[in-house]
Parts: C-alpha cells; structure tokens; sequence
C-alpha cells in the first residue's frame, strides 16, 4: 500500500518516452521495447559494426541493440544513464540485449563480459561507469563472469566529441591496461560499451586486450550510430 501511494505522488515514469508505467514494467514501458529500434546486428556476421573493425582489430563479432540518431528516444535514454544517475536503465537493458546474444550462434561462446572503463577521475566525479551498468546486466542474464576490474583506463582522455576518426584513435591508443591478465587467459570477452561512433575507444580496448594469449574479443553496444 505504501508503494502505491507513493506511486501517486512520486509515478513511475518511462525512461523513454515519459509515460507513466505499469506495476510489471521497469525503466521502459512495454509501448518502448517494442518501438525503439533495435538494430538485429547480432544475427548478422557481416553488420556495419563489425565492419567497422575490419582491417583495424581482430574482433570475433560485433553488435549493437538499437540504432542511434540524435533526438531520438535511444538518445534520451542514454543520456539519463550517462548523465541523470539512472543506472538501472543500464542494466535493464542489458538484461534484455544479453537473453537476445546468447540465443545467436555469434555470440554463444562468450564467457565473460567486460566493460570499456573510465578514468578513477571521471568515475568518482559521475559515481559509476554506464558501460558497466550494461555488463552488469548482460552478465545476470547471460549467466556469464563480469570482469568489470580486469581492464583500466591509465590516464584520462580528452573528450571524444567533435574530434575526427584519426584524432579520436590518437586519443585513446595507448591508455588502457589489463589488470591480472591470468585472469582472461583463454576467454572469449564480450567488450561493452554504450555507443559506439568510430570505433577508437573499442579498437583501443580490444587491442590491449588482445595481447593476453588465446583470448577471443566481440563487442556490443547499447547503441550504434551506423545503421
């Protein structure tokens, strides 16, 4: 009785479109996940997110659950996990995307995932990593390990927004370190992100990741910008 009369005063509300929500939805009424556009890339071994990495890294396979254009619902949810303090969209939408992966043949030898990670700075300033969220997520749902610690970030970058392809590589070639690499010794890692552009952030991750003997890289974001 007492969440339904805070439910008055306080109504749960869509994160997407604003709409009050039902009892059995969460973050995103049922009207959204139906709507928002959802890319299909993880059924497809040749989408525009793993060409992106073609002739760049060794990615395995590459995705991203909903297609990304500016002033779109996908935007505004993005935002507010990234910017808002709501980290349960995160996850959510990880729960989601991660029962779509591992029902695709892509994706189904995957067993840890681990998010692109932000510098100690920018994560004590925001109070959580929005990448990790969605790992959070894709982990519970996909029943693999998290390896949210294993990969750092060494120094802070300069923000990507605005610089070219070129520039954004040059940006965050070298500022990525993994930690215990015993730890993902022969792992086939799912790389997560929340959008991916040009690709420079998940190159530069997958890259160092690579280094570590017989592990395997594939990569899925919430969003993508190629569609």
């Amino acid at each position: 009785m007492l969440n339904d009369f805070l439910s008055l005063i306080f109504p749960k509300v869509c994160y997407a479109c604003g709409k009050s929500l039902l009892k059995s939805e969460d973050c995103i009424c049922t009207f959204c996940l139906y709507k928002l556009p959802k890319t299909n890339f993880h059924l497809y071994n040749d989408n525009p997110v793993v060409k992106l990495f073609w002739g760049r890294t060794n990615i395995y396979s590459a995705s991203s659950f909903y297609s990304f254009s500016k002033g779109s619902k996908v935007q505004h949810l993005i935002h507010q996990l990234k910017y808002r303090g709501k980290k349960e969209i995160g996850i959510t939408l990880g729960n989601y995307y991660g029962n779509e992966l591992k029902s695709s043949p892509l994706f189904s030898s995957v067993n840890m995932v681990i998010p692109v990670p932000l510098h100690s700075k920018k994560l004590k300033k925001r109070g959580y990593n929005q990448s990790e969220t969605f790992a959070q997520g894709i982990a519970k749902s996909m029943q693999i390990e998290n390896g949210c610690n294993f990969l750092i970030r060494t120094h802070a970058s300069e923000t990507q927004t605005r610089k070219s392809r070129f520039a954004r590589w040059e940006n965050v070639e070298e500022i990525f370190k993994v930690v215990s690499p015993e730890k993902i010794l022969g792992k086939h890692i799912l790389l997560v992100d929340d959008v991916v552009t040009t690709g420079s952030t998940l190159e530069a991750c997958a890259n160092k990741i690579l280094e570590v003997p017989d592990t395997k890289v594939s990569v899925a974001t919430i969003a993508s910008t190629m569609y």
